[in-house]
């Protein structure tokens, strides 16, 4: 069952997501050469911790982290730890907090220049084709819309669309109904209707997309161990447009770069 949130739910739930743009938006200043993914995880735990917030993804089927760290060739999933990056190095940070009684969730692919401008391209287009999807997410249209501009623009540039994980809802619960798929024909699945909290990410890949899961049984890495970047924003669906949640200054209906973690 997909659950549409109130005015005044979206209002509480937008705490949880500032928080979340917030704490993103400082481990983009920390990532650095010599920096650990242990060290980004355990900033983001206290910063979370002291705002009252309760990091979502620790203990989430068991997942031992605040962070899900993801480094060069890792998709998803990554688990902190003594890893220094260095220089060259892309590093998807990705962050759930629950406060007040509603989740916030989103991700960011930070590099660490300088890196190679294909794979500058990587990110540039990940982050454009989260954009691409969100601009979908509008009153009574359907939830392929998201992923089928998420795919076109994405291959358009010469890239790989994961498929083996989606997007979703988000709200009281880290994963609620719809899956927001990242590809497809648009025009299928459940229509947006107001109220609609929806986890946009897309996941690209610079060679053929496809993944596989490490033996720590969380980490995806690509088949083919290229490169691969993960944006997301969670985003209301609204009678004056989509409201990114997570932007830092979002209102309704903005949709624009400006507003990325």
């Amino acid at each position: 069952m997909i659950v549409c949130k109130s005015a005044a739910e979206l209002v509480r739930m937008r705490a949880a997501n500032v928080l979340v743009a917030d704490v993103l938006a400082e481990l983009r200043e920390m990532v650095r050469p010599g920096v650990t993914t242990g060290d980004l995880d355990r900033f983001a735990e206290e910063r979370v911790r002291a705002a009252g917030g309760v990091p979502a993804f620790k203990g989430y089927h068991g997942f031992p982290a605040t962070l899900c760290t993801s480094v060069n060739e890792e998709v998803i999933h990554g688990i902190p730890s003594a890893r220094a990056l260095k220089i060259g190095d892309i590093v998807s940070i990705d962050l759930g907090v629950l406060l007040d009684g509603f989740y916030g969730d989103a991700a960011i692919t930070v590099p660490l220049a300088p890196i190679d401008s294909r794979v500058a391209e990587l990110l540039r287009v990940t982050e454009e084709s989260l954009y691409r999807g969100i601009e979908q997410a509008t009153v009574g249209a359907r939830v392929s819309d998201i992923g089928h501009a998420v795919q076109r623009h994405v291959e358009a540039h010469g890239f790989s669309v994961v498929r083996e994980f989606v997007g979703h809802g988000v709200g009281t619960a880290l994963h609620e109904e719809p899956q927001v798929p990242n590809y497809g024909p648009a025009g299928r699945g459940p229509r947006l209707t107001e109220g609609m909290t929806l986890a946009i990410e897309p996941m690209v890949a610079m060679g053929r997309g496809a993944v596989k899961v490490l033996r720590d049984g969380w980490t995806a890495v690509t088949k083919d161990q290229s490169l691969a970047a993960h944006f997301e924003h969670t985003v209301a669906v609204t009678a004056g447009g989509p409201v990114i949640m997570t932007g830092r200054n979002g209102a309704a209906g903005q949709t624009s770069r400006g507003d990325a973690t």
